[in-house]
């Protein structure tokens, strides 16, 4: 049986103990073999949430038909009005929850055990651990352990003394409302495991303390104390939160609807659901094992899909890291109608698995890289069917043919994109064998995956040979065992997912602390974008420090974003340590973390402050997300004096100057020397010097010249294009956006000339050479496109929301239909497009006069 449901939710393991009279199993699970949770070999097997980007974390239980249990009971969920039976089905679910109440209270007293005296001989002379080290490992195990104690102890007499007028649904609403305690476990959980581990292999005396902790049996069982390790013991409260979920499944499915237990278990089920949904979990447990014809036994630890350089060409593979080998797959292609297969292209040992570097003598092979500008038209061409799907599915009845339609051609392009966008390499190396060559998109997952393999290889590993009949198995059971179901895009997504965030993230990394020696420190923030990461921006190296304090802004663009990463790392000037896969000195990532942008909590006006810990270090952090209406959001001027938000006739007049001064400087700036920076006005500037650079062109400032000089040159190309976005009305006016829009979609070449150049002539004077300057300047930046990277069409991308937008008299007159949807992520998208083709079309174009434009009369009329 298919051990997922078809929407991929993940399998969850059901109470301890089986009920007496019946027999709970979700598929798979022996409910004889509950308790310990043991595989075949005795290892420690975990349920799961699954961790697929095309699902958010959920609960999902199955009847014994196989269908999905709902969190409100149907109407005839007991038949016949059978109250009675119902009733006694309810005390055996809760007898039974109440044996595993105890046997859970007897693992979190086998880890509070050794606790006591550890932390007692933490102030001795002669300490086992420091006190850091024992609280960050028995992190909340107390108040977990007092939480269910007291639980425990209310709901036993109400079992002992049943009958039908018995409420216990208080009891449980309590214990969900403290779910919190939790949620401070999980997020500590992956540092408590590394903690005890590095302290077993530093200290043999807490290695035989972990690895022989004794849990006490249960009151009636004939058992003695049974003997658990501390690593599995720590997984208990983990797993504790989904069973204790799954029972009040069942509790509502036999508590009558008119019974005061009713909305009380309906409420806590609530808040258990709604917990599991908000935890991200990166406990990274060990998955269901897959037993091999000689009797070995491995545990699935992590995959995902990655894009393999093979012959030459980029290969898309399904990679799965077990706990003794790496396996790579494709996914074989079948006929309608027939499972889906993997098929094993090769798999290395861990025993034998090297990330050593390339010798002088190594040949790389050819990684054909795109011209950025073909990746950003792909995206163009994405958020062009996604608005079309979009209008579709507004339309009459009978279009769903044609949406499946769309789906399939965007899911096309977006596959295209997954596959040419990575750049980053990632050289995995059989020491008796060949080397392997991975494109990831992003540094930290690339940190991930070799990390993870790396945790691996320190236990004792002993070479593996596979036959072809034991490789078979293995690579058949990955279908069942593997977490990420789909590639990462959103034709995969369901209609009622979240889109992401459109629009703005600010972002002020504060400071870190937690570095053990002085270190050059910076960090690195990445959004998720099109499936897959792209680094946005990037904070000043802190020298030689322990407690770096950056405190620095960034703006960056979301584009259906999900995630933020912080990534931290120690600065290398050390030229002898080049990587050769990427020609680049290695920079070490000291940690790395991520948060999900929830729109409720980053959306609100004011700046919401947040740490991530990462392996001992913790970065402080604060963001807010400003959406894209209020971001480009035009408001007349009230100021006399300065040059933003101030007209540019006005400014032009005061300064007697034909383009306004700051365009003048920056511009200058810029390609004095930003015009070889990687990613100029893509990459985001430090927001605090954009304000400082804002205040002294506001203020005339004597010593504008000298702060253009030491400034960053992102900061320059930053305060470039916040000055365009801040005027009053775009560059390009609000009376000619209408014309813009029809000029862009004329299809004759000829009269579309023939439109954009009158267009342009019915510019004010201060505007038209404002921005026939500006176009110069775009070209020579994108003139060195093979250094900075930046094409005419990401040139364009980048300024045409700034230089051309509706007016909101435009969004009134019906020009864009609805006022309440001209912001939202499909509209947005499909008229962005339009932007960037207008001022792609101008960037495109042979250079154009200011004199002979205005000399040319041809005639022009506006009826197109």
């Amino acid at each position: 049986m298919e051990p997922l449901s078809t929407r991929g939710l993940p399998r969850l393991s059901w109470i301890d103990t089986l009920y007496s009279n019946f027999n709970y199993n979700t598929d798979g699970y022996d409910g004889d073999a509950a308790e310990d949770h043991k595989s075949q070999d005795g290892s420690e097997t975990m349920p799961f949430i699954d961790e697929s980007p095309t699902i958010s974390p959920s609960l999902c239980a199955c009847g014994p038909d196989g269908d999905a249990i709902s969190p409100v009971p149907p109407e005839d969920l007991l038949p016949g009005g059978d109250i009675e039976k119902g009733l006694e089905m309810k005390k055996l679910v809760l007898s039974g929850f109440l044996a595993s109440e105890e046997i859970y209270i007897n693992q979190l007293e086998a880890l509070l055990l050794p606790m006591r005296p550890l932390k007692a001989t933490a102030t001795t002379s002669q300490p086992v651990l420091t006190i850091q080290q024992v609280e960050t490992i028995f992190y909340k195990i107390q108040d977990i352990f007092e939480i269910h104690k007291e639980f425990y102890d209310a709901l036993f007499p109400h079992i002992q003394q049943w009958d039908e007028k018995v409420a216990v649904g208080h009891l449980f609403q309590k214990l969900a409302s403290q779910l919190g305690v939790y949620k401070a476990f999980v997020d500590n959980y992956k540092t408590a495991v590394e903690t005890a581990e590095k302290c077993s292999q530093a200290n043999t005396q807490f290695q035989k303390i972990s690895e022989n902790l004794k849990v006490k049996g249960p009151k009636d069982s004939k058992d003695c104390n049974t003997n658990v390790t501390m690593e599995a013991l720590l997984y208990k409260p983990i797993d504790r939160v989904t069973r204790s979920t799954l029972v009040l499944h069942d509790l509502l499915k036999h508590t009558p609807k008119d019974h005061p237990d009713f909305p009380l278990l309906q409420d806590a089920l609530r808040i258990s659901q709604n917990f599991l949904s908000s935890i991200n979990e990166e406990i990274d447990p060990r998955r269901t094992a897959v037993t091999t014809p000689k009797g070995e036994a491995r545990q699935l630890v992590k995959d995902g899909f990655l894009v393999e350089v093979s012959e030459g060409s980029r290969k898309l593979r399904h990679v799965f890291l077990f706990t003794d080998l790496l396996l790579c797959a494709k996914m074989k292609k079948t006929s309608a109608g027939r499972h889906q297969q993997y098929e094993c292209k090769w798999y290395i040992p861990l025993a034998d698995l090297t990330f050593q570097l390339l010798d002088d003598s190594d040949v790389l092979p050819h990684i054909q890289v795109l011209p950025e500008h073909e990746i950003e038209e792909m995206k163009t061409k994405i958020s062009v069917i996604k608005s079309e799907i979009q209008k579709e599915k507004k339309a009459l009845k009978g279009q769903s043919r044609n949406v499946e339609r769309l789906r399939k051609k965007m899911n096309e392009q977006e596959s295209w994109l997954l596959l040419h966008s990575p750049t980053i390499p990632f050289r995995i190396h059989n020491k008796h064998g060949k080397s392997y060559l991975f494109l990831l998109s992003s540094d930290y997952e690339r940190s991930e995956w070799r990390e993870s393999i790396q945790k691996l290889q320190r236990k004792d590993l002993q070479t593996c040979q596979l036959s072809s009949v034991e490789l078979q198995v293995l690579t058949s059971s990955c279908f069942k065992l593997r977490t990420v179901h789909n590639i990462p895009v959103t034709s995969y997504k369901d209609d009622e997912e979240t889109p992401g965030l459109y629009g703005f993230l600010h972002v002020i990394v504060h400071s870190a602390k937690g570095f053990k020696e002085s270190a050059n420190l910076y960090c690195t923030l990445e959004v998720d974008s099109y499936g897959y990461f792209v680094s946005k921006a990037k904070t000043r190296v802190f020298r030689d420090t322990t407690e770096p304090q950056w405190n620095e802004e960034f703006e960056i663009e979301l584009e259906g974003s999900q995630c933020l990463r912080i990534l931290c790392y120690e600065k290398c000037y050390d030229k002898t340590k080049l990587n050769k896969d990427d020609n680049e000195i290695v920079d070490i990532i000291m940690g790395k973390g991520q948060v999900q942008l929830d729109p409720q909590t980053v959306q609100s006006k004011n700046w919401h402050m947040d740490v991530i810990e990462m392996n001992g270090i913790k970065v402080e952090f604060s963001m807010k997300f400003t959406s894209r209406d209020l971001s480009l959001k035009r408001t007349p001027s009230k100021k006399q004096s300065g040059v933003f938000g101030v007209k540019i006739s006005v400014v032009t007049k005061r300064e007697r100057s034909k383009v306004p001064y700051i365009v003048r400087q920056c511009i200058e700036e810029v390609e004095k020397r930003g015009i070889d920076e990687v990613g100029i006005y893509r990459i985001s500037g430090v927001a605090t010097d954009i304000q400082a650079l804002k205040a002294a062109f506001d203020t005339n400032s004597k010593d504008i010249l000298v702060m253009l000089s030491d400034m960053d040159i992102n900061a320059i190309a930053g305060t470039l294009k916040l000055y365009f976005r801040e005027l009053p009305e775009p560059l390009l006016t609000d009376r000619l956006y209408p014309a813009f829009m029809e000029g862009i979609a004329l299809s004759d070449p000829a009269a579309k000339e023939n439109c954009m150049m009158h267009l342009l002539r019915s510019l004010p004077d201060p505007n038209l050479i404002t921005f026939l300057s500006l176009l110069e300047h775009l070209k020579r930046v994108a003139d060195n496109e093979p250094i900075n990277k930046m094409s005419l069409h990401n040139l364009g991308t980048v300024f045409g929301p700034t230089l051309l937008r509706p007016s909101e008299s435009e969004v009134t007159k019906g020009h864009i239909t609805l006022a309440t949807d001209i912001w939202s992520h499909d509209v947005m998208a499909q008229v962005s497009v339009t932007w960037v083709q207008v001022l792609l079309y101008y960037l495109q174009h042979p250079p154009i006069s200011f004199a002979e434009l205005k000399r040319n009369t041809l005639y022009f009329s506006t009826d197109v």
